[in-house]
């Protein structure tokens, strides 16, 4: 992101932000509430356009032309996410399995069953919803995963196994991660911090080991 501007009638959110993301490398996203970190993500997500400023990956620009291409690398979990029924779009002879194993690993396995790519029910609780939401995006596969406060509805148990498994899983496999956080105690686990305050990056450092 260079120099990326986006307003939402007469107040700016995202006030110049630059920033440059790495595979193989978590970023934990972190501000006030109100900073613009949400729509930071949907702007890098390619969900909103900027209103000013570039966006490249690789070097190339995203325009209006290859918009819906660069989306594509992206799997994310935002706050307002939506639960489908059925795991759409994703398609492989082994889906089945490959879910299952997601849900054994996300403990939802005696509460949803996979058939065919159906679910046999999204009827959960918020937490339970988001561990469901959370399991899509892994079957993605995806170069570039952002989670927005993915973990402010799970206890500590289900925290622990995102931030020291699930995360980790994603960084071995060399994706690129960026994580919108209040959670201090796992700031470590990640390789930078990146800080927003009043739509301004106002941080960016590697965090040390």
């Amino acid at each position: 992101m260079r120099d990326v501007w986006k307003s939402f009638t007469t107040v700016d959110v995202l006030r110049g932000v630059n920033l440059d993301v790495q595979p193989g490398e978590v970023h934990a996203l972190v501000g006030h509430n109100g900073a613009g970190k949400s729509t930071l993500m949907k702007v890098l997500a390619g969900l909103y356009s900027p209103d000013l400023g570039a966006i490249r990956i690789d070097g190339m620009p995203i325009t209006g032309k290859n918009r819906e291409w660069y989306c594509q690398h992206f799997s994310a979990v935002f706050s307002d996410f939506y639960l489908f029924d059925s795991l759409l779009g994703l398609r492989s002879t082994d889906l089945d399995t490959r879910a299952h194993r997601y849900l054994v690993e996300l403990e939802l396995d005696d509460k949803v069953q996979i058939r065919n790519g159906a679910l046999s029910t999204t009827a959960l609780s918020q937490g339970q919803r988001k561990r469901l939401a959370l399991l899509t995006a892994f079957l993605e596969d995806r170069p570039i995963y952002v989670f927005d406060e993915w973990a402010a509805d799970q206890d500590r148990h289900y925290r622990e196994i995102f931030y020291t498994r699930l995360l980790a899983d994603l960084k071995a496999r060399g994706k690129t991660i960026v994580v919108i956080s209040h959670d201090d105690r796992y700031y470590h686990l990640g390789d930078r911090i990146v800080k927003l305050e009043y739509g301004r990056l106002v941080e960016d450092r590697r965090i040390s080991p």
